[in-house]
């Protein structure tokens, strides 16, 4: 069993709120606007840390991370990117990759709005944990995390805090 924290948005935010939530699992999944490497590398020595870049991320951040990622957690094949839509409203790229890669759990991010959404037409978990940072235009900081057993996801929890 691996215990997973999904965030996105951070725009260079990872304060203490944000590291109590994380402090329990065993990696950190981020579908970018980092904010910068810095704060990648702050993450990664918090956690073990698989990343994406966004759309605001700088070169060094483009360089260390990739816009999309592919991986397996347990027995899940997992797909993940920044700027991906949403299930019958995906981004084309994120289409193709979904239809190449086929994996059980989508995550993205860049809208600042937290949904979690099964899709039957992929038969995929789509996450987008919304926003933990303090820039842009939401009114609450998110950040999911769950659990991932041989192929079972479970124990979702959604977290929400108020901004500064």
């Amino acid at each position: 069993m691996v215990k997973v924290g999904v965030i996105s948005d951070t725009h260079g935010t990872f304060d203490e709120p944000l590291r109590e939530f994380l402090c329990d699992v065993d990696e950190v999944w981020h579908a970018g606007d980092i904010g910068s490497i810095e704060l990648a590398d702050t993450i990664a020595a918090f956690k073990p840390l698989r990343a994406v870049y966004g759309n605001i991320d700088g070169g060094i951040t483009r360089r260390a991370y990739n816009d999309f990622a592919y991986f397996r957690v347990e027995e899940c094949d997992v797909l993940m990117t920044h700027i991906g839509g949403y299930p019958r409203r995906y981004d084309p790229r994120a289409v193709a990759k979904i239809q190449a890669c086929r994996p059980k759990i989508f995550v993205a991010g860049h809208s600042h709005i937290l949904k979690i959404i099964y899709d039957p037409i992929y038969n995929l978990l789509h996450i987008n944990p919304g926003a933990a940072g303090e820039y842009g235009p939401h009114k609450v900081r998110t950040a999911v995390r769950f659990e991932i057993d041989g192929t079972e996801i479970r124990n979702m929890e959604i977290w929400e805090w108020p901004r500064k």
